[in-house]
């Protein structure tokens, strides 16, 4: 696409011009590089937009790598689950690389970088290297081994990689400036000894790159030109440049960060995610109350809505957080105009009508849609008994509810004007049925059915053809009132596991709501993951729990659209 065609719309778009525009590089190339270590979340997505979003924009390529430098975490069925996750959204990969495959030439680099005297084996221990490090306000203590000879490293790295030594015993570091006011510059490490099978390598490593190291050499070695990644990143930025240049990069990618995605009530913490699964606070890791796309993609969500949402969020170099209602907003819009509608009810309620012959059965013809009439309709039963949501009846109503009560019409969508006449209890003073007339001329598309009432139109089942129906209803998995999270840092997993234990006490105990009600056949015959309308209840998607005796559908969203009613839409 020509320079003049391209029109910039935020800042990395600028930054991608300006390059064009001076020489720096002559062609576009970005990539997404996951760790397998987890599946995707709403955030990462975030990251993936923008990464093949570019690629798209410059008419340019978009690598997939998967940085998989740290076994302990990192499986197969990660690798698989982000690949189907990305082709969900609807974005193709250029080339597929994975860092296991770059171990030998990363392994060279690094001898290279021992053989200019720029790195050292360094034998002190964790703890030590930790107290040496400094603060943000006194200078760092250099290794007692910072000066051994090149030699004496060469022949220790490689022994290291021959794995004479225990896990822990000896790292190699980069040697920079342990008086750096960049706390990361203070010579950082480069290769651990870890002792770990790895999901493509085997056992054939014991010594694994750090990511600071491999990350951008693997930009470099790809030929990536724009190296975006998330704000917190930024701080990584000058030992990113040297490394790069260290190994002698004539034409050294351009590190560009963006903010983040927080969205309210929202854990973007991959961390807290795997101690949700591991500890049982949900089903696995595509559980619907999860924010991973595997998950959102079994609640229903569409993939537009998730690209829409990012649209809408934008890229910024500051730090917000999104209120989640915005992207609920967005998946009911792209449901609203795709989802056919249908009848359930998750709180029935017996109605018999006193005026209709037992044996008599009208068919009805209901649309699937109101707005699309191209896609048809479908027969519905009407008899002597049908079910009404517990919900839309009050013996005793107040004066604004405009539903079921006794002496008061309502309409029955796609049906007749009925009228409750008196309730049946049991000797606990329940209602257990509903005793209605039927205004017999009132059948919809007749004359009858224009006469006005003050009742709202319900929806409804017939006894007969109601099928049982297993809904399950979500909440956030947060509570309201949980404080911001910290931010997660991918390079400190590496060597350290940060997890608040106090954090679990605010998980939403009423995050799952488990409901037995009924559906339509209709309902009860569609295939998993096809998604629906139900009149006045929401929008649901039937999972793969279901049976032939029972389906079961995830709640996608409610209705009810607070963003837009807060934006005046």
């Amino acid at each position: 696409m020509p320079n003049e065609e391209r029109h910039a719309a935020n800042f990395i778009e600028e930054f991608i011009e300006e390059d064009l525009k001076s020489g720096r590089f002559d062609y576009v190339r970005t990539r997404f590089p996951p760790e397998p270590n987890g599946f995707l979340h709403i955030g990462h997505a975030k990251a993936l937009c923008i990464d093949f979003g570019i690629a798209e924009k410059y008419n340019a390529r978009c690598n997939l790598r998967f940085d998989d430098t740290n076994p302990t975490k990192e499986e197969t069925a990660f690798v698989e689950g982000i690949q189907r996750d990305i082709e969900w959204l609807g974005y193709h990969w250029s080339e597929l690389h994975f860092a296991s495959d770059f171990f030998e030439k990363l392994y060279e680099i690094a001898c290279d970088l021992i053989r200019k005297g720029v790195a050292y084996v360094d034998d002190q221990s964790p703890e030590e290297m930790r107290k040496n490090r400094g603060t943000l306000t006194q200078p760092g203590v250099n290794s007692p081994y910072r000066d051994r000879s090149v030699e004496e490293n060469l022949d220790l790295f490689q022994r290291m990689r021959a794995g004479e030594f225990p896990d822990g015993a000896r790292v190699l570091r980069a040697k920079i400036d342990m008086a750096s006011p960049n706390v990361l510059m203070r010579d950082p490490t480069l290769y651990r000894i870890l002792r770990c099978h790895h999901h493509r390598t085997g056992d054939d490593w014991c010594i694994y790159p750090m990511y600071d190291f491999q990350h951008p050499l693997q930009d470099a070695l790809e030929g990536i030109t724009h190296s975006l990644c998330s704000l917190e990143y930024e701080i990584h930025r000058p030992l990113y440049d040297w490394v790069v240049r260290q190994a002698g990069f004539s034409h050294p990618p351009r590190q560009i960060e963006f903010a983040r995605l927080n969205i309210t009530r929202t854990v973007m913490s991959k961390r807290y995610l795997r101690r949700f699964v591991e500890e049982g606070v949900v089903s696995g890791w595509d559980d619907p109350r999860m924010p991973t796309l595997v998950a959102m993609r079994r609640r229903g969500y569409p993939a537009s809505a998730v690209k829409d949402f990012m649209s809408r969020v934008g890229v910024s170099k500051a730090d917000s957080t999104v209120d989640g209602a915005l992207l609920e907003h967005c998946v009911r819009e792209a449901l609203g105009e795709i989802a056919p509608r249908a009848m359930a009810i998750l709180n029935p309620i017996p109605v018999t009508f006193s005026n209709w012959d037992a044996e008599k059965v009208d068919l009805l013809e209901v649309e699937n849609h109101p707005d699309h009439p191209e896609m048809g309709t479908h027969t519905v039963r009407f008899g002597k008994r049908i079910f009404i949501d517990r919900e839309d009846f009050m013996e005793d109503p107040p004066k604004k509810f405009f539903r079921l009560a006794p002496g008061r019409e309502v309409r029955l969508k796609g049906a007749y004007i009925i009228r409750c006449d008196e309730v049946v209890k049991n000797a606990e003073g329940e209602i257990v049925e509903i005793l209605c007339t039927v205004d017999l001329d009132s059948r919809s598309g007749s004359e009858g059915a224009n006469r006005k009432i003050k009742g709202k139109t319900l929806h409804w089942l017939n006894v007969e053809d109601a099928k049982p129906c297993e809904f399950r209803l979500y909440e956030p998995i947060l509570n309201e009132d949980t404080p911001e999270q910290e931010e997660e840092d991918e390079l400190q997993e590496e060597t350290e596991e940060k997890s608040s234990p106090s954090f679990m006490d605010k998980i939403n105990p009423n995050s799952l709501t488990v409901v037995r009600g009924l559906c339509e056949p209709l309902v009860a015959e569609a295939k998993e993951g096809d998604v629906f309308q139900f009149l006045r209840v929401g929008y649901f998607c039937k999972d793969r729990d279901s049976s032939e005796e029972l389906p079961v559908y995830n709640r996608t969203v409610a209705l009810k659209d607070a963003w837009a009613k807060e934006k005046g839409k």
